[in-house]
């Protein structure tokens, strides 16, 4: 198990918070999260391209001219490929460009992708987020208290509107539910921060935060 300081908003240090091995320290496997992420970037693709062949394109019903005796080579319609105007030989149609990608294998790629950024310490862990009020400022702040630069990927829960209401106009800050994390998402962030209730506890033993003693 890893231990990390658990800290508030205003990034002092309340207590610590313990990582399970089996989802903070295991080895990433760089395959694993490249097959896993194409396939998720290969999910959201519209696939909604579209050209017109030659049976689609309007016009051209009428043979150009005479089977024989013109001396140009024989053609049947003014809309086939080779014509301007003409139909699209082998173009693009809509499709879908979905991959079946196992649980498992889903689930195995955040694990490494939890690990990889818990091993260059990239996880924080916080108390919770007191906001009296919704407001960016408080947000940006918080963020500087804690020292988080870059992108920053927030897990926050439902209950916790008061502060994706202040985090969500930062352009650098990703909100996300629990349910919804993803390696994509956890490789494209230089931090995850989790709060107290929602960090993955995993299977092992005492993979739960811990207050700190007075």
């Amino acid at each position: 198990m890893t231990s990390v300081d658990m800290r508030n908003a205003s990034g002092d240090t309340v207590g610590t918070a313990t990582l399970a091995d089996d989802i903070f320290g295991v080895t990433p496997n760089v395959p694993l999260m490249h097959q896993v992420v194409t396939a998720q970037l290969a999910g959201i693709r519209s696939g909604d391209q579209s050209t017109l062949t030659r049976a689609e394109v309007r016009g051209g019903g009428r043979k150009p001219w005479r089977q024989k005796g013109s001396g140009r080579a024989r053609q049947g319609s003014t809309r086939a490929p080779h014509w301007r105007g003409g139909g699209v030989a082998m173009g693009p149609k809509p499709r879908s460009y979905a991959q079946r990608t196992p649980k498992k294998m889903v689930a195995a790629a955040l694990r490494s992708a939890l690990s990889d950024r818990a091993a260059e310490g990239k996880v924080v862990v916080v108390d919770g987020w007191d906001f009296p009020a919704p407001k960016t400022r408080d947000a940006r702040v918080a963020l500087a208290a804690l020292g988080l630069t870059g992108r920053v990927l927030l897990v926050l829960d439902r209950e916790q509107e008061d502060a994706a209401k202040s985090f969500r106009n930062l352009p650098k800050v990703h909100l996300i539910l629990p349910s919804e994390l993803n390696a994509y998402d956890v490789l494209c962030s230089d931090w995850v921060v989790f709060t107290r209730d929602n960090l993955p506890a995993g299977s092992g033993a005492g993979a739960t935060t811990e207050a700190a003693s007075e």
